[in-house]
Protein backbone atom coordinates (compact mmCIF):
# COMPACT_ATOMS: atom_id res chain seq x y z
CA UNK A 1 0.00 0.00 0.00
CA UNK A 2 1.48 3.49 -0.73
CA UNK A 3 1.86 5.68 2.39
CA UNK A 4 0.54 9.69 1.34
CA UNK A 5 1.65 11.04 4.62
CA UNK A 6 4.03 14.60 3.53
CA UNK A 7 3.42 14.45 0.29
CA UNK A 8 2.58 16.84 -1.98
CA UNK A 9 -0.02 16.30 -5.39
CA UNK A 10 -0.90 18.54 -8.33
CA UNK A 11 -3.72 17.97 -10.75
CA UNK A 12 -2.70 17.29 -14.20
CA UNK A 13 -6.11 16.76 -15.86
CA UNK A 14 -9.65 17.56 -14.63
CA UNK A 15 -13.25 17.92 -16.12
CA UNK A 16 -14.48 20.93 -17.54
CA UNK A 17 -16.68 20.95 -14.38
CA UNK A 18 -14.23 20.54 -11.55
CA UNK A 19 -12.65 23.55 -9.72
CA UNK A 20 -9.08 22.24 -8.96
CA UNK A 21 -6.47 23.17 -11.60
CA UNK A 22 -2.67 22.94 -12.38
CA UNK A 23 -1.63 25.32 -9.94
CA UNK A 24 -4.18 23.57 -7.11
CA UNK A 25 -1.32 22.02 -4.95
CA UNK A 26 -2.97 19.56 -2.13
CA UNK A 27 -0.56 18.50 1.05
CA UNK A 28 -1.65 15.00 1.84
CA UNK A 29 -1.03 14.18 5.73
CA UNK A 30 -2.22 10.20 6.88
CA UNK A 31 -2.12 8.27 10.22
CA UNK A 32 -2.71 4.66 9.79
CA UNK A 33 -5.82 4.27 7.31
CA UNK A 34 -7.17 8.45 8.37
CA UNK A 35 -6.16 10.64 5.94
CA UNK A 36 -6.12 14.78 5.72
CA UNK A 37 -5.08 17.55 3.07
CA UNK A 38 -5.75 21.32 3.09
CA UNK A 39 -5.23 22.31 -0.28
CA UNK A 40 -5.54 25.76 -1.80
CA UNK A 41 -4.67 27.78 -5.95
CA UNK A 42 -6.28 28.50 -8.69
CA UNK A 43 -10.09 28.78 -8.09
CA UNK A 44 -9.28 26.90 -4.69
CA UNK A 45 -9.20 29.79 -2.03
CA UNK A 46 -8.79 27.15 0.75
CA UNK A 47 -10.56 23.48 1.00
CA UNK A 48 -9.67 20.75 3.27
CA UNK A 49 -10.72 16.85 2.80
CA UNK A 50 -10.63 13.86 4.83
CA UNK A 51 -10.99 9.98 3.76
CA UNK A 52 -9.90 6.13 4.62
CA UNK A 53 -7.03 4.65 2.83
CA UNK A 54 -7.70 0.88 2.27
CA UNK A 55 -5.60 -2.10 2.01
CA UNK A 56 -4.36 -1.24 -1.93
CA UNK A 57 -4.14 2.37 -1.44
CA UNK A 58 -7.32 3.25 -2.86
CA UNK A 59 -9.06 6.49 -1.07
CA UNK A 60 -12.73 7.23 -0.42
CA UNK A 61 -12.62 10.78 0.73
CA UNK A 62 -15.03 13.73 0.96
CA UNK A 63 -14.07 17.40 0.78
CA UNK A 64 -14.99 21.03 1.41
CA UNK A 65 -13.60 24.15 0.02
CA UNK A 66 -13.99 27.93 -0.86
CA UNK A 67 -13.89 28.87 -4.46
CA UNK A 68 -13.27 32.12 -5.89
CA UNK A 69 -16.54 33.05 -6.27
CA UNK A 70 -16.72 33.24 -2.14
CA UNK A 71 -18.37 29.60 -2.46
CA UNK A 72 -18.80 26.88 -0.15
CA UNK A 73 -18.98 23.98 -2.49
CA UNK A 74 -18.61 20.00 -1.33
CA UNK A 75 -17.93 16.75 -2.99
CA UNK A 76 -16.98 13.28 -2.57
CA UNK A 77 -14.19 11.33 -4.35
CA UNK A 78 -13.13 7.58 -4.92
CA UNK A 79 -8.67 7.81 -5.70
CA UNK A 80 -7.30 4.77 -7.24
CA UNK A 81 -3.64 4.64 -7.22
CA UNK A 82 -0.96 3.94 -9.40
CA UNK A 83 2.79 3.69 -8.89
CA UNK A 84 4.76 5.44 -11.49
CA UNK A 85 8.20 4.31 -13.72
CA UNK A 86 9.55 7.37 -10.89
CA UNK A 87 8.06 5.69 -7.99
CA UNK A 88 5.90 8.49 -7.53
CA UNK A 89 2.43 8.19 -7.16
CA UNK A 90 -0.60 9.15 -9.33
CA UNK A 91 -4.27 9.15 -8.07
CA UNK A 92 -7.00 8.26 -10.90
CA UNK A 93 -10.32 9.95 -9.05
CA UNK A 94 -14.13 9.84 -9.97
CA UNK A 95 -15.54 12.75 -7.61
CA UNK A 96 -19.24 14.03 -7.35
CA UNK A 97 -20.36 17.23 -5.93
CA UNK A 98 -22.78 16.98 -3.26
CA UNK A 99 -23.82 20.93 -3.58
CA UNK A 100 -24.14 22.85 -6.38
CA UNK A 101 -25.02 20.93 -9.62
CA UNK A 102 -24.33 17.62 -8.05
CA UNK A 103 -22.15 16.61 -11.18
CA UNK A 104 -19.90 13.83 -11.45
CA UNK A 105 -16.45 14.32 -12.67
CA UNK A 106 -13.13 12.38 -13.10
CA UNK A 107 -9.54 13.97 -12.53
CA UNK A 108 -6.11 12.78 -12.12
CA UNK A 109 -3.52 14.33 -9.83
CA UNK A 110 0.09 13.18 -9.13
CA UNK A 111 2.96 13.88 -6.72
CA UNK A 112 5.01 16.44 -7.18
Amino acid sequence: MPTYHNKIFRPVQNTGNGETSSETRFHYQQSGNILSAAYQGGRIIQGHLLGLVDESGCIDMVYHQINDRGEIMTGKCHSIPEILPNGKIRLHEKWAWTSGDMSEGYSVIEEV
